[in-house]
């Protein structure tokens, strides 16, 4: 896997995918930002409940479990001083479908954490990552 990032001034770059996809990633305007961009702490967050979220739909899916909607919040906390870490970091999934049950969801939401999810599985040797899930 490759990417690029492109410094554009001030504090926005411009990444590329391998895959071709393009997006800006800018700093705070106290730091010389413009708010053009998502900031790349945010982009780690994003990933890491991307990454779990098309796990857990991927799982139901293939149980044959109609999945209507699957929806990750996240909120992490950072450590105070430089470089500023994640040091806990939540996610919790809201999950929907017709005779979707819990212990289904949960299963999911279980082999995501622990076994598919690269991305929360590698943040977690460095932060606290936990899991919750409801079935709406």
């Amino acid at each position: 896997m490759k990417a690029s990032v492109k410094w554009l001034g001030n504090a926005a770059f411009e990444a590329e995918t391998e895959s071709g996809h393009t997006l800006v990633m800018d700093g705070p305007p106290d730091a010389g930002g413009e708010n053009r961009g998502p900031r790349p702490m945010e982009m780690l967050l994003l990933g890491t409940a991307g990454c779990s979220a098309f796990d857990v739909v991927h799982i139901l899916q293939r149980g044959r479990h109609a999945v209507a909607d699957c929806q990750v919040s996240v909120e992490a906390e950072r450590a105070e001083n430089p470089p500023k870490v994640f040091t806990r970091i939540h996610l919790h999934f809201k999950v929907s479908g017709e005779g979707l049950s819990e212990k289904a969801v949960a299963r999911a939401v279980q082999l995501s954490a622990e076994k598919y999810c690269s991305a929360s599985i590698m943040l977690g040797k460095a932060a606290e990552v936990t899991h919750s899930h409801e079935l709406v």
